[in-house]
């Protein structure tokens, strides 16, 4: 495989460019007012080593993908930018004499009109929990609560450890319990967790939409019924819950864990903190960056905490599944190398049946394939270092969209994005139950 994988991606800047005044009117003090949403396809080389250029000299986040070093001709580079005027980057572009087209002109009123509706929602005051929409923290909690509540016999909650600002690391476990069936041995588990990445709510919605289906469908639906039987899940809807709270309080788009480091700045990306070649391609050493290390591998308790208890369940645990977005993609490893893993011929054909299965609901189109070629090479990732530690099914879900709406997916879109990626999660688990290796 080469960089032919590459060649479908656009590259697209993600701007926040603060033109509009402080003030506390609006959602996140108004701060995203005037803030734009650029496509960009670089056609050559020069092209891309002016983008490079940009990164540098205007201090952009980058969205996708990660690592300024990755940005290759055709391909796809989102970046968040922050105290710059659109004219002047607009300015920059046609000087470069780059092809651009403005998808979004104002960030804050989308932002805006998904608060409306979440303001509405919590007036109405209705006794049911709300899969379609997206939940705060609290929310969130209070739902783990109610679900181990009611359905006992299939939800145990508990607590992995406490995160940097001292909040509960919650898990579910699902799965009926091992007498209710002849064989004695241990049953094999999934771990599967979601909002590692603050800003990235759909993920915390899925994680949610697949507890709700497994409880309501497991007499129903003989596939879950047997997933359920012969094996625990667990699930953690927020692995970041520090970074997913202040994602819904103060910034919209932040990214990483809310720990205390240098220079002032806050948080490490907990995708590149794990004990996996760390801090090599793809993360950065400045705390200040959102691809942020951290100090050392497993420095963020959070990280700490479920590497701890996977560790521990590693003889168990054979499915290892992260969401994310966006990007509609299915990754698998390795991320911090171009490398084929041993067992690459069984993961690469779940993965392709997972991405048909995505097809078959409502017609989107995931890509899948090794993170390094299919998305860009990252260090210190969750999927790599669980594959390392002798996981044989380590998935990355990109979940919707392509760009457009990016994180800032509308709520109307939770239910058939969560429809198609439970299409995919059934497949990958039945393709383990058939014992391919």
């Amino acid at each position: 495989m080469g960089n032919t994988w590459r060649g479908l991606h656009l590259f697209q800047l993600c701007l926040i460019l603060h033109t509009g005044a402080p003030g506390f009117s609006h959602s996140y003090n108004n701060r995203y007012d005037g803030d734009k949403v650029i496509r960009i396809v670089p056609k050559n080389d020069k092209e891309t080593h002016e983008l490079k250029n940009i990164y540098h000299q205007l201090q952009v986040d980058l969205w996708q993908p990660s690592s300024i070093g990755n940005i290759w001709k055709d391909t796809l580079t989102d970046v968040h930018t922050s105290n710059i005027s659109s004219e002047v980057l607009l300015s920059y572009l046609r000087q470069a004499n780059m092809d651009y087209k403005i998808l979004v002109n104002n960030l804050q009123k989308v932002i805006e009109k998904q608060d409306t509706s979440r303001v509405k929602r919590r007036r109405r005051s209705l006794p049911h929990y709300h899969y379609e929409e997206y939940n705060s923290l609290e929310e969130i909690e209070k739902w783990m609560h109610h679900m181990n509540k009611t359905h006992s016999n299939l939800v145990n909650l508990f607590s992995i450890g406490t995160s940097y600002e001292g909040r509960p690391l919650y898990v579910l476990k699902l799965g009926t319990k091992p007498s209710s069936f002849k064989k004695k041995s241990s049953k094999r588990e999934i771990w599967m967790d979601c909002g590692i990445h603050a800003r990235e709510w759909i993920g915390p919605a899925f994680c949610q939409w697949f507890v709700k289906e497994a409880v309501t469908t497991y007499k129903t639906d003989p596939v879950m019924r047997k997933i359920l039987d012969l094996l625990y899940v667990y699930v953690m809807p927020v692995l970041n819950p520090d970074g997913y709270r202040y994602s819904w309080t103060h910034d919209r788009f932040w990214r990483k864990t809310r720990s205390k480091m240098r220079f002032n700045c806050y948080g490490v990306d907990a995708n590149r903190n794990w004990k996996i070649h760390f801090c090599e391609e793809g993360a950065s050493y400045n705390p200040c960056d959102s691809t942020y290390c951290g100090p050392y591998a497993e420095s963020e308790p959070e990280v700490k905490a479920v590497a701890q208890f996977i560790y521990k369940r590693r003889k168990f645990i054979k499915i290892y599944i992260t969401f994310h977005a966006y990007a509609q993609m299915l990754l698998y490893p390795y991320s911090y190398q171009y490398d084929a893993i041993p067992n690459y011929k069984c993961v690469e054909s779940a993965a392709y049946k997972a991405v048909q299965a995505i097809n078959s609901a409502y017609g989107m189109r995931y890509r899948h394939g090794p993170a390094s070629y299919t998305l860009y090479l990252s260090s210190g990732s969750s999927i790599d270092w669980a594959y390392n530690i002798g996981i044989p099914y380590a998935f990355a879900f990109e979940l919707r969209d392509t760009g457009y709406y990016g994180f800032l997916l509308p709520e109307g879109l939770i239910r058939p994005t969560c429809i198609e990626t439970m299409l995919a999660v059934k497949n990958i688990t039945m393709h383990l139950l058939r014992k391919c290796r």
